[in-house]
């Protein structure tokens, strides 16, 4: 034969025991090749194998208790990717229409040249050697794309991945960084489930969710009558995770003494419940997350420097959406097939608009904020595409996110508070006792002010809200008219 092509295993089906035998030899130059003559047969081992295992199959049609075409039928539902070359000593028009629409590469008729059948199976293995390496490469491409259903292509999240894949196995703590929306509960859930506690409990718990007082009861569990209300042992949740994984969401948070309680579990892997005199040995692996600056926190003494290097024996910093603007569209694609399926399932794609406003908004609430917008624009969609009305503008301004823009370049606190006061003054059309009842001060400070940031001239005169005229240079005159408004 003349592919050379690298195969696992022919099947060759037919009644006739010499041409089984004819096909056996010209195709066992080539790989294992498998002989039936019956098709029934042949459905029960391709049953028992795996659904990649075979490469081709070669049946004839009219074969007693199943015939080809009924064989096929039933070939694709377990082999549906494997081509089937269907052969028969009755040819017509109207059973090779059959055959193909019933899902046969190709039919050829009895008798036929060996060089001819070859030129049918080189074929068909050609097409099953693409259709191998297309799903390869879309493997390949949701690899690259995603892993454990974290999506981005961007170098910070490869980064991540290649952490995951690496610290997985390990043993190691692991301490995750990034703004709150970024996806540090997925990376714990992926780092666990890559490793051997997969198949252990993973318990999670935001440190700022249950207050400090009840947090350690829920960490490390309560004896009987420790406290007011405890009316029975309670195990808590690193007893839970025994053997598997415990995710301390937002530890930066952790009350200092609770934090040296921490640590002494990291040293010792022993625990002690609340109004008990036992130590307990665990085992956990600790992953903990916050979206503060630890290191910060430590030099103002909110966090033990001990603890941190405990806990960040493995750092995995998430970059913030903003950083990362290549996984905004395969993220809005994500949350956009996800939403449409359950709430809208005419939305289909994003118009180019749509898009460019996605690209150009700040997503300081990352990628939980964007979840939250693709939502909402598939549940308001009047059509098939979301379109840039779907979407909040990007002019959209609150508070949030006007504080967020003026700190952005880490500015002093002089410029922050010039800043904050130009946006206030220009929302209010100039009114300078409405400006300053929200800005918290007196309008004589607020005039003080912008003679300061060079908002006015100091020889200039001004209107306030009710047309009253202030000669900015005399001090005197304002707290009058100050005095007369109060």
């Amino acid at each position: 034969m003349s592919f050379q092509m690298k195969r696992r295993h022919f099947v060759v089906i037919d009644d006739d025991a010499e041409m089984r035998s004819l096909l056996k030899d010209f195709l066992s130059d080539s790989a294992p090749v498998t002989e039936f003559p019956l098709a029934s047969k042949a459905l029960e081992y391709l049953k028992s194998i795996p659904h990649d295992e075979v490469d081709l199959i070669i049946s004839d049609i009219n074969m007693p208790e199943m015939t080809g075409l009924e064989f096929i039928e039933h070939t694709k539902v377990t082999f549906p990717k494997t081509p089937v070359i269907l052969i028969t000593a009755f040819g017509s028009i109207e059973n090779a229409i059959d055959a193909i629409r019933k899902g046969a590469f190709d039919y050829i008729t009895k008798p036929f040249k060996l060089s001819e059948i070859n030129i049918t199976i080189e074929r068909a293995l050609r097409f099953r050697e693409l259709d191998n390496e297309n799903v390869r490469l879309k493997r390949t491409i949701e690899r690259t794309n995603s892993f454990a259903d974290i999506i981005g292509k961007s170098p910070g999240m490869q980064q991540v991945f290649d952490l995951i894949e690496r610290v997985g196995p390990a043993m190691a703590n692991v301490l995750i960084t990034g703004e709150s929306g970024t996806g540090k509960e997925r990376v714990a859930r992926a780092i666990h489930n890559s490793g051997p506690r997969a198949r252990k409990p993973f318990i999670a718990i935001n440190c700022t969710a249950i207050p400090e007082t009840l947090l350690e009861s829920e960490l490390f569990g309560h004896a009987k009558g420790s406290f007011t209300g405890a009316i029975g042992r309670k195990r808590g949740l690193f007893e839970e995770a025994d053997g598997g994984t415990i995710f301390l969401d937002e530890i930066g948070d952790m009350d200092p003494s609770l934090q040296a309680k921490l640590l002494r579990v990291l040293q010792e892997k022993k625990i002690r419940s609340v109004g008990d005199n036992i130590d307990k040995p665990i085992d956990v692996r600790i992953i903990a997350a916050t979206h503060k600056d630890l290191k910060t926190a430590i030099k103002n003494g909110g966090f033990r420097e001990d603890l941190y290097y405990r806990l960040s024996v493995i750092p995995i910093l998430i970059p913030p959406l903003r950083h990362r603007p290549e996984d905004i569209p395969l993220l809005a694609e994500h949350f956009l097939q996800k939403y449409a399926a359950a709430n809208n399932p005419r939305v289909k794609s994003f118009s180019p608009e749509a898009m460019g406003v996605l690209l150009s908004m700040p997503w300081e609430g990352n990628v939980r904020e964007l979840e939250n917008v693709i939502e909402r624009a598939v549940v308001l969609c009047r059509g098939t595409q979301i379109d840039k009305a779907d979407l909040p503008s990007v002019e959209t301004t609150d508070a949030e996110s006007v504080f967020a823009q003026a700190t952005a370049q880490l500015p002093s606190l002089d410029e922050l508070e010039r800043r904050y006061m130009k946006f206030v003054l220009d929302k209010v059309g100039g009114r300078k006792e409405k400006a300053a009842q929200i800005l918290g001060v007196n309008r004589r400070t607020l005039y003080r002010k912008e003679r300061e940031y060079g908002f006015v001239e100091a020889s200039d005169e001004h209107d306030d809200s009710n047309g009253d005229r202030h000669d900015l240079n005399d001090s005197d005159d304002i707290d009058e008219e100050l005095a007369s408004h109060r």
